[in-house]
């Protein structure tokens, strides 16, 4: 069963996000847990962790800021 992924509403102001890096790399066998993505806010730099295990798909750009709520990729 595939997860999406999308940008996560770290506080209760935020609007969008930075898609600062992928760690994991698109096709790559990721863990539960597994540090996936850096995320920028307005205040700091959050690692972000696969919610499940499988393989990670790219559905967005790294260094573009997106929306709270835009899919950026998913695990399948």
């Amino acid at each position: 069963m595939a997860m999406t992924l999308t940008i996560p509403k770290l506080e209760m102001s935020m609007v969008e996000g930075t898609l600062a890096e992928w760690v994991a790399a698109d096709s790559s066998t990721v863990s539960e847990g597994q540090v996936i993505y850096i995320l920028e806010t307005d205040k700091t730099a959050r690692d972000i962790e696969a919610p499940m295990a499988g393989t990670l798909i790219h559905k967005a750009a790294a260094g573009e800021t997106y929306e709270v709520g835009f899919e950026i990729g998913e695990i399948v």
